[in-house]
C-alpha cells in the first residue's frame, strides 16, 4: 500500500484545517478591531454631542439674557416715552387753558377797545365840528391844506436826502473810478503820436507839373483813373495836392507819384505799372502793420481779413490822431481797466484793439463806424462779446455789457488827454453854443454859461420859479438832454446855482 497518497491527503486536510482556523482567527481579530473602532467612534460622537449640547445651552442662555436685557431696556424706554407723553399732554392742557384764558381776555379787551374807539370817534367828530366852526373852512379843505403842507415838507426832506445820497454815492464812485483810471493810466506807457494827413507832394521844379499833366492831360487822367484820387495842380509853386476820402488810395497815389518823379518816365503805361506795384507794396505794408499791431497788443489768432483792415488804419487819421496807434493804446488801457475790476483782460484787449476797425471801411459802407466794426467782427471773428463791446463803445447801441463800458472808458481816456486830439475852432464854438442853448431852453433858467472849454456848464436859475428840489430835477433834466443831443468826448459837468437875495433898509 502506498502511504504517499495517504500522507498527501492528510497534509491537505491538515493544511485546510490550519487555513480554516487561521482565517477564523484573522476574522475574529478584524471583528474585534472593528468593534473597537466603532466603540471609539461612538465615544467620540457622544463627546462631540455633549460638547455641542453644552455650547447650544450656553448660547441659548446668552441669547436669553440678551433678549431679556433688550426687553428690559424697551420696557424702560416705553415707560420713559409714556412719562414724556404724559408731561407733554399736561403741558398742552396747561397751554390750552392759558390760551383759552387769553382768548377770553382778548375778547374782553376787543370789546373795551371797540367801546373806546366809538367814544374817540364821537369826540373826534365833535372836535372836527368845533374846528370847522372856529376855522370857518370845511373839513375837506382843511385836510387838503394839511396834505399839501405835509407833501411839501416830505418833498423838501426827500430832496435833502437825495442830495446827501447823491453826494455820498458820487464821492465814493468818483474815488473808486479815479483809483481805477489812475492805476490804468499809470500802467500804460503807450505813446500816441498825432499825425496829419499827407495831401501834398513836393516837386523838384515847376516843369514837372507839365510832365505830370501830359499831352492834353492824358497823364493826369491815367493817374487819377489808376489811383482813384483827384490831383490838384494849381499855381502853388513846386507842389501837387492829392485829394481823396480814402486814405489808402491817397497813400498809393503819394507813393506812386514819388516813384514816377524819381523815375522820370511819365506816360500812361508806366503810370499803370507803377500804381499796380505800389498797390501791392501798400497791401504788404497793411498786412505787416496789422500783424505788428496784433502782436504788440497781445491778440493772436486774428482772421487775415481783420489783420488787413487793422493795417488800413495806419493811413487813417481822426482829430489828428493816428487810428492804428490809438487802437493800440485803447487795447492796453482796456486790458488794464479789466484787470483792475476783475473782468476778462484778454477779451478787453481784443475789443480795444478792434474798437475802431469800422473806420477802415466807413468810406465804403454806410452807417456809424462802431456798428460797422461790430458787424465785421461778427463776420470774421465770431465773437459776440467783442462785437457787442465795439457796438456799444460810442453809444450807437445801448451800453449794457461790462466790456462796452471798459472800451468806452478807455476811448474817453485816450481822446480826452491834453493834446491827443485837435478840433476845429468852428466845431468847438458850435458845441459850446449848443451847450448853452440846451441849458437855456428849459423853464426857470435865467442864464447859462459854458466854461472849462465846454467841460462844464453853469446855470443861474430864477429863485422865485425854481426851488431847491427843482434845482436837483433841473440839473438832471439838462444832463439827460445834453446826453441825448450832443456828441462830445469825456463828460460835461452841470452846475445849477440858485441864489435868493433879500434887501432892506433901516431908517
Amino acid at each position: 500500500m502506498d502511504y504517499t497518497y495517504i500522507l498527501v491527503a492528510l497534509a491537505l486536510i491538515l493544511g485546510g484545517l490550519v487555513g480554516y482556523f487561521a482565517r477564523q482567527i484573522i476574522a475574529n481579530q478584524q471583528i474585534r478591531n472593528a468593534r473597537k473602532e466603532a466603540q471609539k467612534l461612538l465615544e467620540d460622537a457622544t463627546t462631540k454631542y455633549n460638547e455641542l449640547l453644552v455650547a447650544a445651552r450656553e448660547e441659548a442662555s446668552r441669547v436669553s439674557r440678551v433678549a431679556e436685557a433688550e426687553s428690559r431696556e424697551r420696557r424702560l424706554e416705553l415707560q420713559r416715552a409714556e412719562k414724556r407723553f404724559s408731561q407733554k399732554e399736561e403741558t398742552l392742557e396747561r397751554k390750552l387753558d392759558s390760551t383759552e384764558r387769553r382768548e377770553r381776555n382778548l375778547e374782553s379787551k376787543e370789546k373795551d377797545i371797540e367801546r373806546t374807539r366809538t367814544e374817540i370817534e364821537g369826540i373826534k367828530q365833535k372836535q372836527l365840528a368845533q374846528l370847522e366852526f372856529l376855522a370857518g373852512i370845511p373839513q375837506d379843505q382843511a385836510k387838503n391844506l394839511l396834505l399839501q403842507a405835509i407833501r411839501q415838507e416830505v418833498e423838501e426832506e426827500a430832496s435833502r436826502q437825495v442830495r446827501n445820497w447823491q453826494a455820498g454815492i458820487k464821492e465814493e464812485a468818483d474815488k473808486e473810478a479815479q483809483r481805477i483810471l489812475a492805476t490804468a493810466i499809470q500802467r500804460c506807457t503807450t505813446d500816441v503820436v498825432s499825425q496829419t494827413t499827407v495831401s501834398t507832394i513836393s516837386l523838384p521844379s515847376d516843369e514837372m507839373k507839365g510832365r505830370l499833366i501830359g499831352r492834353e492831360g492824358r497823364n493826369i487822367r491815367a493817374l487819377e483813373q489808376a489811383t482813384g484820387v483827384d490831383l490838384i495842380i494849381d499855381d502853388t509853386p513846386e507842389t501837387v495836392t492829392i485829394s481823396s476820402f480814402d486814405p489808402v488810395r491817397r497813400e498809393v497815389a503819394r507813393l506812386a507819384l514819388n516813384k514816377l518823379i524819381l523815375d522820370g518816365r511819365i506816360h500812361p503805361a508806366r503810370i499803370e505799372e507803377i500804381v499796380e506795384k505800389t498797390k501791392t507794396e501798400v497791401e504788404a505794408i497793411m498786412r505787416s502793420e496789422g500783424e505788428r499791431a496784433a502782436y504788440e497788443a497781445g491778440v493772436p489768432g486774428l482772421h487775415p481779413e481783420l489783420i488787413k483792415l487793422l493795417g488800413r488804419l495806419k493811413f487813417r487819421v481822426s482829430y489828428g490822431q493816428n487810428i492804428l496807434l490809438h487802437s493800440l493804446e485803447i487795447s492796453h488801457l482796456a486790458r488794464m481797466l479789466a484787470s483792475e475790476i476783475g473782468a476778462d483782460a484778454s477779451i478787453a484787449r481784443k475789443a480795444g484793439l478792434l474798437h475802431d476797425i469800422g473806420k477802415a471801411v466807413d468810406y465804403e459802407v454806410e452807417g456809424p463806424h462802431a456798428l460797422i466794426g461790430a458787424n465785421l467782427v461778427r463776420q470774421w471773428d465770431k465773437s459776440e462779446v467783442v462785437a457787442q463791446a465795439i457796438a456799444e463803445h460810442h453809444g450807437e447801441a445801448e451800453t449794457t455789457s461790462v466790456m462796452g463800458f471798459i472800451v468806452a472808458a478807455a476811448d474817453a481816456i485816450s481822446g480826452s488827454r491834453p493834446g491827443a486830439r485837435r478840433e476845429s475852432a468852428e466845431h468847438y464854438l458850435k458845441r459850446v453854443k449848443d451847450l448853452e442853448d440846451i441849458a437855456a431852453s428849459l423853464p426857470g433858467v435865467e442864464k447859462a454859461f459854458a466854461i472849462q472849454a465846454g467841460r462844464e456848464v453853469r446855470i443861474m436859475v430864477k429863485p422865485d420859479q425854481v426851488d431847491d428840489l427843482g434845482s436837483v430835477r433841473l440839473a438832471r433834466d439838462i444832463s439827460k438832454k445834453i446826453e441825448e443831443t450832443l456828441s462830445y468826448p469825456g463828460q460835461i459837468k452841470v452846475v445849477v446855482v440858485r441864489e435868493t437875495t433879500a434887501i432892506d433898509y433901516a431908517k
